[in-house]
C-alpha cells in the first residue's frame, strides 16, 4: 500500500465539453470527486495525500474560466474549514499561495486559517495552489543556500525548504485524462515515485479506479537503483 498518493487531476474541461456544458461545470464535477477520493483515502488509511488543483501556468487559461475556478475554489475552501477541520486530517496548502492574497485576501485568509487550524495532525492532505515545480527548487535552493550562509547546500538542506518538507515523498502519482506528463508538478519530489496513468476524466474518477492504481502499484518491485 503507498504511503503517499499524488494526484494531477486533468480532464475537468473535457469533460464539460464533451457533455455540451460549459468547461467549468467540469471543474465544479472534478470538486466533488476530489471530496470522495480523500474521503476513500482517510478510510483505506493512506498517511499522506496530494492533489495538483491549480498550476502557476494556468493563469494562462481565459479569464472567465480562470474568475469561475477561483469562485468554485473559494466556496470549497468552506466546505473545508467546516468539514475537513473536524476530521484527523493536516491540510497544507503548496506553492505560491502569496497570489491570491493581491487578488482575493479573503480567500487566501481562509487558506491559512484552515493551514493553522489543522496543524500537528495525523494524515497529511496537499492542495497545490499556484505551484510550479521548477519555482518550487528554485526557491528552496535560494533559501537554503541563505540558511547556510552563502556556504554548498546539500539536498537534505534543500529538502528542509521544499513545500512537502517533513513528509514522505510520493510513492505513487496519478495523471488522469491520457496525459503522460507530470506538467511541472513535484519535480524533485517525484525522483523514484511509481507513475500510473488513465484515459479517465477526472470528474469520472472514482474508487474503483484508484483500487486499480493501488492494486498495480503493489505488484511493482521498487529497487531504488539497486537489484
Amino acid at each position: 500500500m503507498p504511503e503517499h498518493i499524488a494526484f494531477i487531476m486533468d480532464g475537468n474541461g473535457r469533460w464539460g465539453t464533451k457533455k455540451g456544458l460549459p468547461r467549468t461545470v467540469g471543474h465544479a464535477q472534478g470538486a466533488k470527486v476530489f471530496k470522495k477520493i480523500v474521503e476513500y483515502c482517510m478510510k483505506i488509511k493512506i498517511a499522506s495525500v496530494t492533489f495538483y488543483a491549480f498550476s502557476s501556468e494556468n493563469w494562462t487559461r481565459p479569464e472567465d474560466e480562470v474568475s469561475e475556478l477561483m469562485k468554485i475554489m473559494d466556496n470549497y475552501l468552506d466546505e473545508l474549514l467546516t468539514k475537513f477541520s473536524k476530521y484527523d486530517v493536516e491540510l497544507r496548502f503548496i506553492g505560491d499561495i502569496l497570489r491570491f492574497e493581491e487578488i482575493d485576501v479573503k480567500m487566501y485568509n481562509k487558506m491559512k486559517d484552515i493551514q493553522i487550524k489543522t496543524v500537528g495532525r495525523t494524515m497529511k492532505l496537499n492542495i497545490a495552489m499556484n505551484y510550479g515545480g521548477r519555482d518550487e527548487i528554485i526557491n528552496a535552493a535560494n533559501r537554503a543556500f541563505k540558511r547556510n550562509g552563502g556556504n554548498i547546500i546539500t539536498s537534505e538542506m534543500l529538502e528542509k525548504e521544499l513545500h512537502t518538507q517533513g513528509q514522505k515523498d510520493p510513492d505513487l502519482i496519478i495523471r488522469t485524462a491520457g496525459e503522460k506528463r507530470l506538467s511541472n508538478f513535484l519535480l524533485w519530489q517525484c525522483a523514484y515515485s511509481e507513475f500510473w496513468f488513465t484515459d479517465v476524466l477526472w470528474p469520472d474518477f472514482n474508487e474503483k479506479v484508484l483500487n486499480e492504481a493501488i492494486i498495480d502499484f503493489s505488484n511493482r518491485k521498487r529497487r531504488y537503483g539497486g537489484i
